[in-house]
């Protein structure tokens, strides 16, 4: 026993075990993010029953979706002053979504199982997205067209899906002139405003320059002036449909086909209708904008804001720790000076990051951002330009907070290379700056892609700092378009991060935005790994092609 001790190998189980039970928590964690990310857009069945509660005088009549079931003791239901009658130990209870928020003031109800007749799945309920107020549930009833039925019974729903893709195509060419010509239009006319206050601060404001302005001022409103006739005209027919729906209490509802994004009959679909509804849902998700405060829609632009805020700062991060590597390992002198450098280096990895976020706001927003503003944007203030969060000082702030990874990954890699064959670079003729890069850094390539591997995984997935230095709620536009300069670095972006913090932590509506959560989890997860495999294949192909070079 004392050999095998000596030996090392109870450190090596006992590494072995640790790495073990890692691996099964990561997996695990992914395994349920996984499990409950796409979850999200299958369409669960909806149920029916009838729920009776000792101290209610009637029964209420319940409609909805299961979300979760769950065991508790008969006691803490009783001290939480829930009547629970008989010598009942242990009780079930479910969590139903009912939607109908509007209606009912409540999306969801907790119901004991014990109180509910049996589960009724009739085929007819009908389940209804909407822009505003969250999902609704109820039967179809009648379709309607200006206040007058057109439809009724079986020609109901398929009537119902044909009017709703006419109404939601309407919906798209009103956001496609809203978000693209009118704000083409609003844009130009902000131009057109501040070229004309840098023309008055700069003294060279002439009557031909006002008229010139002026002109150009009253073609874009004119413009919109033809737009807006445009957009009333396609409100007026997207206002044209409705239907009228009954909700779980017998109460009508008249709800405009305008305001529903899409509808479906759960119960009613066959396995391969539930998967392309599916695919359908998936895809809407990852391309749709948000809606209801980010609880409901898509995260395309968090998405985008994600992948454009890590581009932007890896290519701002790479060459500065890539040179500074560079120098610390091949031109700085060896001493005390150095060795402290290094040290700051490395404890510069430790800082906490909301530390960076606080330099950032306080230092690249308001110092280097205000100068910025003062000198090449007068006529806009007070209206801050670059002096206010952005995509800029967000890439520059996660460039900062990993500028260490990337400095030490490169000197591993320099260090790493053999001393022969610097050597034989300069014995051919080579000079120390030759040799440096066109052999050494070359070969020390591979270690660089992988700091940038490492800069990338910590960046797309901070949050703190980037509450302080550009990422919002929701940001009214991309940081690209069409407008020239085309990239905005000023303009504030949305991000996977932080989006998962505030639909899970600031949402009023929790139970709605749990499967959200776990999807925008999944898809941020996704995004990260996508990004290190690209950069990963990057770095193996550039590894293979050195090796084949040196051989």
């Amino acid at each position: 026993m004392r050999e095998w001790w000596k030996s090392g190998s109870p450190w090596i189980w006992l590494n072995g075990g640790a790495v073990t039970i890692s691996m099964i928590m990561v997996f695990g964690l992914l395994l349920l993010i996984l499990v409950r990310g796409f979850g999200n857009f299958w369409p669960h069945a909806i149920l029916e029953t009838t729920y009776t509660h000792p101290d209610a005088d009637t029964p209420v009549r319940v409609i909805g979706e299961l979300r979760r079931s769950e065991t508790l003791t008969a006691q803490s239901m009783r001290d939480a002053g829930v009547d629970i009658p008989g010598d009942q130990l242990l009780i079930e209870r479910h969590l139903i979504k009912m939607g109908n928020r509007d209606v009912t003031n409540q999306d969801f109800g907790y119901f004991i199982d014990g109180f509910m007749d049996d589960w009724r799945y009739p085929e007819d309920i009908g389940v209804l997205e909407r822009r505003e107020w969250g999902d609704f549930m109820g039967y179809p009833l009648r379709l309607l067209e200006e206040g007058s039925t057109v439809a009724v019974g079986d020609e109901l729903w398929p009537e119902f899906q044909r009017r709703l893709e006419r109404s939601n195509n309407l919906y798209d060419e009103i956001r496609g002139i809203e978000r693209g010509a009118i704000g083409r239009i609003n844009f130009a006319i902000e131009r057109v405003r501040l070229d004309e206050r840098k023309a008055e601060l700069r003294g060279a404001l002439t009557d031909e320059r006002r008229a010139e302005l002026e002109q150009r001022r009253e073609e874009l409103q004119a413009e919109y002036r033809v737009l807006e006739e445009q957009l009333n005209r396609l409100y007026e027919a997207a206002a044209r449909d409705g239907i009228v729906m009954r909700v779980a209490d017998g109460q009508e509802v008249t709800i405009r086909l305008a305001d529903i994004v899409k509808a479906w009959q759960p119960n009613n679909m066959s396995v391969l209708e539930k998967i392309g509804f599916y695919a359908k849902d998936f895809f809407d998700f990852i391309f749709g904008y948000p809606r209801e405060a980010n609880t409901e829609g898509g995260i395309f632009p968090a998405i985008f804001g994600t992948v454009v805020m890590v581009l932007v700062m890896s290519i701002i991060v790479t060459p500065f720790g890539i040179l500074a590597a560079i120098y610390l390992r091949e031109y700085a002198r060896q001493g005390p000076i150095l060795k402290t450098v290094r040290i700051s280096v490395y404890n510069l990895a430790g800082v906490p990051s909301i530390v960076f976020g606080v330099f950032g706001l306080g230092f690249f927003v308001y110092f280097l951002g205000g100068a910025i503003d003062r000198t090449f944007y007068p006529e806009a203030l007070p209206a801050p330009t670059f002096g206010t969060p952005g995509l800029f000082w967000a890439s520059l702030t996660l460039a900062l907070l990993t500028l260490p990874v990337v400095i030490v990954s490169t000197e591993e890699g320099l260090a790493r290379i053999p001393s022969t064959i610097r050597e034989g670079s300069l014995a051919l003729g080579a000079t120390k700056g030759e040799t440096l890069w066109k052999v050494v850094v070359p070969l020390a390539t591979p270690a660089m892609m992988t700091g940038l591997i490492l800069a990338i995984a910590r960046a797309a997935g901070e949050v703190a700092p980037l509450m302080l230095v550009g990422v919002v709620k929701l940001a009214p536009t991309l940081p690209v378009d069409g407008n020239f300069p085309f990239i905005h670095l000023e303009r504030k972006i949305m991000h996977l991060g932080f989006h998962i913090y505030d639909v899970g932590f600031q949402s009023p509506h929790a139970e709605a935005a749990e499967q959200l959560v776990y999807a925008t989890a999944l898809i941020l997860v996704l995004l990260i790994v996508v990004l290190n495999l690209t950069a990963i294949t990057i770095r193996n192909h550039l590894r293979e092609k050195y090796r084949a070079e040196s051989d």
